[in-house]
């Protein structure tokens, strides 16, 4: 019987050279892939960014030491339309994205996937923590937080299909982040202690608007920053530079702290309020993926995220047609924002979720 033959999604990080190794322990025929997302230069960032030729290297040596094929994929259009512009476009019409979201959802395990079926691979394997469970009474596979919950990633995943569910094996959805760095070290692997990747890769220093300035060749006038009232407070520097909750770098010297409410791009303002007025107790949501059922046919109890590193907060879900849900919490929340996901779980099973609207 020949193995079953396992696709290795491998950034050049810890995580995806420590999943590869444990898919090959337990007797895949492993193939271990980089995807090319973009070229630094493509992006107009000169910095150290991830899909770097040092990250790439890094792949290839762990796959060397691993004795397993290597190759790298070019996804750079894929990247550029499913992520990039989506990125571009949400900042542009008032939303904050969020493209890691978008990168698994379009590109890993859609554009990836696609691609594995076509080579005959049985599973696609990534260095994500989070765990993939079949349930026998629903019949249906489950999306569950990774062990280690100060790494878990369920939430940039809620978008997985039952399909792709079924394909994919994350090896690490047991383990800490510690034990994986002490087997990389007992392994000898090049990235035992390399860095986690805390940044949008495509925009690795963190500045969003110079980026999506130098990406489009567009600038963002400058406009009125007001009060809820219409009082105009000061000049802001383009309406892409600000983010819904934001007090901080608004250059504006005010008798008390204030925060951005709202963007009004027609009237190219930024509203600001006090901060008691940036919480709101409920959210409209669409695009919504469920996972651990096939549809919430009653109001349904559930813990909810509005933001990947928020802890989940209480509340009532209705699901009001195929694609829409609408979210109550216990508590006001302070700024959800539009074009961010809102994460439902169950425990440690994840619900669904759906963009915020």
């Amino acid at each position: 019987m020949s193995l079953k033959k396992a696709l290795i999604a491998m950034s050049g990080g810890v995580d995806s050279s420590v999943a590869a190794y444990l898919t090959k322990q337990l007797g895949y025929d492993c193939t271990g892939i980089t995807l090319k997302l973009f070229d630094n230069d493509d992006i107009a960032v000169k910095e150290k960014a991830c899909c770097s030729l040092d990250d790439i290297e890094d792949a290839r040596n762990v796959c060397r030491n691993l004795d397993i094929p290597y190759y790298v994929y070019n996804f750079k259009d894929s990247f550029r339309e499913n992520v990039i512009s989506r990125f571009i476009h949400a900042y542009e019409t008032g939303a904050t994205p969020n493209p890691c979201i978008d990168c698994n959802r379009y590109i890993k395990f859609e554009k990836l996937m696609r691609r594995a079926e076509e080579l005959d691979f049985d599973k696609v394997i990534t260095g994500h923590y989070a765990k993939v469970e079949y349930d026998e009474n629903s019949g249906r596979y489950l999306l569950k937080k990774a062990a280690d919950k100060t790494k878990d990633q369920s939430y940039v995943l809620y978008s997985l299909t039952q399909k792709q569910l079924s394909r994919i094996f994350l090896p690490l959805g047991g383990m800490t982040k510690d034990e994986v760095r002490a087997l990389a070290d007992q392994l000898g692997l090049i990235n035992a202690h390399k860095h986690d990747s805390q940044d949008i890769c495509f925009v690795p220093d963190g500045n969003y608007a110079r980026f999506i300035e130098q990406y489009t060749g567009k600038t963002h006038p400058h406009g009125d920053f007001v009060d809820e009232e219409g009082n105009v407070l000061g000049e802001h520097k383009g309406i892409i530079r600000y983010t819904i909750g934001q007090r901080k770098g608004l250059g504006l010297a005010l008798p008390h702290p204030m925060y951005v409410k709202e963007k009004d791009l027609n009237e190219n303002k930024v509203i600001l309020c006090d901060h008691e007025r940036l919480f709101s107790q409920e959210l409209t949501a669409t695009d919504v993926n469920l996972i651990s059922v096939e549809r919430i046919t009653e109001p349904l109890r559930v813990r909810a995220r509005v933001r990947y590193n928020q802890s989940e907060q209480p509340a009532t879900v209705t699901q009001t047609d195929d694609n829409t849900i609408h979210v109550v919490f216990d508590e006001p929340q302070r700024a959800i924002c539009k074009g961010q996901a809102v994460v439902l779980y169950d425990g440690d099973v994840v619900v669904g979720g759906g963009t915020i609207v």
